[in-house]
């Protein structure tokens, strides 16, 4: 029973992990990324798509995105979607490819990114800390039914101790990437 509880535990620590990663790749680091307009929507015969739905995405070089609309009337659109979006972006378009150039970050501008990664890497470890009190919760409650043993409560508490502390130790090494990343000119 306390595995079941252990591995669960385990499985959500990764997927906050997981989600760390996905948020982090939003952030903008001044290279061209497919990414960074995965969370665009585009107003699409009156449905909100995804802009990876309405065109190719791609990488032209280090610093331009291109969108190969698959339908020239969606093209409007999907500028007005970038223009909107919180990426600052301006698109170019040329016929039917749109071209997405990348500015070069300034130094106020990566250290506002770098105060926004270090929020999320302290949610998530918010979010693996809960993991930690619910499953230590769960052991609790194995003891006042009398399933489990104090010993037993102690090694598996020790068990999710290491887990909780091996996630964390990943945010940490995600995060001082991530910040290298974003100071690189």
């Amino acid at each position: 029973m306390t595995k079941n509880i252990i591995s669960n535990a385990d499985q959500r620590m990764n997927k906050s992990l997981e989600t760390l990663k996905h948020d982090l790749g939003k952030i903008r680091t001044g290279r061209a990324h497919t990414s960074l307009l995965d969370h665009i929507t585009v107003n699409y015969y009156d449905s909100e798509v995804p802009i990876n739905q309405v065109g190719n995405v791609g990488v032209l070089d280090a610093r331009t995105l291109t969108i190969n609309a698959w339908d020239k009337s969606a093209i409007p659109n999907i500028e007005k979607a970038i223009l909107s979006s919180d990426l600052g972006l301006n698109p170019v378009t040329a016929g039917d490819v749109i071209r997405i150039p990348l500015p070069p970050l300034t130094e106020d501008r990566r250290k506002e990114l770098i105060k926004v990664v270090r929020a999320e890497a302290e949610k998530a470890r918010v979010a693996i800390r809960n993991i930690r009190r619910d499953a230590n919760h769960s052991f609790k409650e194995m003891i006042k039914n009398k399933s489990i043993s104090e010993d037993e409560e102690r090694r598996s508490e020790d068990r999710v101790q290491k887990l909780t502390d091996d996630h964390i130790t990943l945010i940490d090494k995600l995060i001082e990437e991530k910040e290298s990343e974003l100071m690189e000119i």
